[in-house]
């Protein structure tokens, strides 16, 4: 298999296309932000790296809070939008029909359409080039609860989740596995039932 050398692009891919919120519940703001992960389990930390000229950039940096909020299929046209769109000019939340929730623990809101939502508190600020990235402990998790079953299992699978590639947006597709499944010791074979004579 032969393989063309391109120079450095950001090509990783697929990522999350999450709606980010920040701002107050009185004057929120949302933007859509594809440069998010998981950077480290205990403390949970995660991250999102927005351009300084955004108008949520500003937001974020001053009140050191913003919520990841995790798109689904019904929330596509809403996660394009509020990509493309500022909120210096105009109520990204009005405009997209998107609820603004009280958070648990930081002053930003909750998108209440998003199957989960991150609650963050800022550690650090990195400025990296085009971007910086707000790198940040994850303080509280809000789950819908029609995604989580009665021994209290989450099954975000079903809540059609979306990724973004190379300009792209996708639904999440068919099961292929689950953690660990490749070293998995498969159950012993029952002891058979004698056959009848």
């Amino acid at each position: 298999m032969s393989k063309l050398v391109w120079n450095p692009g950001t090509l990783l891919a697929p990522v999350p296309p999450a709606l980010v919120s920040c701002g107050t519940l009185e004057h929120p703001n949302v933007l859509t932000v594809a440069w998010t992960g998981i950077v480290c389990t205990k403390p949970t930390m995660t991250y999102v790296s927005i351009r300084p000229s955004r108008y949520s950039y500003k937001l974020i940096r001053e009140s050191g809070e913003f919520v990841i909020n995790l798109t689904t299929k019904e929330l596509v046209r809403a996660c394009d939008y509020c990509g493309v769109r500022s909120g210096a000019n105009e109520d990204k939340l009005a405009a997209c029909k998107l609820t603004a929730e009280p958070a648990s623990k930081v002053s930003a809101p909750l998108i209440a359409q998003s199957p989960l939502s991150l609650e963050c508190r800022v550690k650090d600020v990195l400025p990296l080039g085009s971007h910086d990235m707000f790198l940040a402990e994850v303080v509280a998790v809000n789950v819908d609860e029609q995604y989580v079953d009665k021994a209290g299992k989450l099954h975000l699978g079903k809540s059609g989740l979306i990724a973004y590639a190379h300009g792209e947006y996708f639904e999440l597709g068919a099961k292929l596995g689950s953690f660990g499944y490749s070293v998995r010791k498969k159950p012993a074979p029952g002891k058979r039932k004698p056959k009848r004579k």
